[in-house]
């Protein structure tokens, strides 16, 4: 059961003013986090000591975990917060300082801020959860792979509880650098997934975290249930490190095992929340996957990477916030940026507006780098 939702966005803070922006439609002028306020999560002395991306991570948990109504220290429960990269902006500013300062000047905190585990160990620590903590790095699939592996850990008894989500800040020069001279970016920058004039993805930043509790345990104290996770499956392309199998046969699998999982059938979906990076060859190998698991049927698809970039890590945590709401208030987000979808991707994007739907469940895509695919089902509580 979803019991709690947080989300750090270009939107701002919270889950609410995400989805608010995805109603209204409209393209930010900056997909980076801008300016909060985040002192209520600690003194100036001890936020200093957190990568952005831990920040981010901490303040969409604070949110989450103060909707699920539980209590900290929570012994049984699991922590699992992925990201891509990690403390990139840290590693930046400590090269730096070695290079201009000498080694002596380069912070006894860099290791902890920069580790690919912080966002993790700082939510752990926060709120006292003392079950499993790990993080998943599965590049633009580990926000969807953290989701389905904590759902995973509360059906098999492990814990009762699990936060889990993911985390990214590497909106820096030598990250866009790189994307960019790989032709992955936006040239034009501007994010229109399933247009017939995508040019790549422009990336972004945040967070997006879900706490995951045991059914018997979320209805024992009266939790308010915002959907259910009723299938989870990860699949590798094992095809190319950076380009997706151009048929879509991992996401293929992947989707069909999430199915399966679930129990439920392709025509049991009512909405597709895509990964849909705005990028040639993987919304043509998407929409080619889509095509084969839901044949004729023509289920609404969205991509919110229209909006928000993409985050990397973060993004199928963020998808997966989303996916909840569509559920949550039975409307599916438009495609941000999605003028003219291309001809050769026969499925129904949503685009312009919001569309009223009856959703009983949700299927959330995410595809990364070295193959990697992850596909989550999201079900509304009965």
């Amino acid at each position: 059961m979803v019991t709690g939702l947080g989300a750090t966005s270009c939107a701002g803070a919270g889950a609410d003013a995400l989805w608010a922006a995805l109603e209204a439609g409209e393209a930010p002028t900056s997909r980076r986090v801008p300016e909060i306020d985040v002192a209520h999560l600690g003194g100036p002395k001890e936020l200093r000591r957190f990568d952005p991306f831990t920040l981010f991570a901490l303040l969409a948990a604070d949110e989450a975990w103060r909707q699920s109504g539980l209590e900290a220290p929570y012994e049984d429960a699991a922590t699992i917060v992925s990201t891509g990269i990690g403390g990139l902006q840290t590693i930046l500013v400590q090269t730096e300082v070695l290079r201009d300062r000498g080694a002596s000047r380069v912070s006894p905190f860099m290791v902890p801020m920069m580790m690919p585990n912080a966002a993790a160990a700082a939510v752990s620590m926060r709120w006292g959860l003392q079950g499993p903590c790990e993080t998943i790095t599965t590049a633009c699939a580990a926000g969807t792979h953290a989701v389905g592996y904590g759902a995973r850990l509360v059906a098999s008894g492990r814990v009762s509880v699990a936060v889990v989500g993911g985390a990214e800040a590497v909106m820096v020069p030598i990250a866009e650098a790189g994307f960019a001279n790989m032709t992955a970016l936006s040239k034009s920058g501007v994010s229109r997934p399933f247009d017939v004039e995508r040019d790549g993805f422009v990336m972004g930043e945040g967070a997006g975290i879900l706490v995951l509790e045991e059914r018997e345990h979320a209805l024992a104290r009266g939790a308010t249930i915002y959907a259910e996770v009723t299938g989870a499956a990860s699949t590798a392309d094992a095809h190319h490190i950076t380009a997706p199998d151009p048929d879509g046969r991992g996401a293929i699998r992947c989707m069909s095992a999430a199915l399966a999982d679930a129990g439920l059938a392709p025509d049991d979906i009512d909405h597709i929340n895509a990964h849909g990076t705005s990028t040639p060859l993987n919304d043509l190998a998407e929409s080619r996957a889509i095509g084969e698991v839901f044949g004729s049927r023509r289920v609404p698809v969205t991509s919110v990477k229209g909006f928000l970039g993409h985050s990397l890590a973060a993004a199928g945590a963020l998808e997966a916030v989303v996916s909840v709401l569509s559920l949550h208030r039975q409307v599916i987000p438009p495609t941000v940026g999605t003028v003219d979808v291309d001809p050769e991707i026969d499925v129904d994007i949503v685009t312009h507006r919001p569309r009223p739907a009856v959703l009983r469940h949700v299927l959330s895509n995410s595809f990364g780098f070295g193959g990697h695919n992850g596909s989550v089902i999201f079900s509304r509580h009965q």
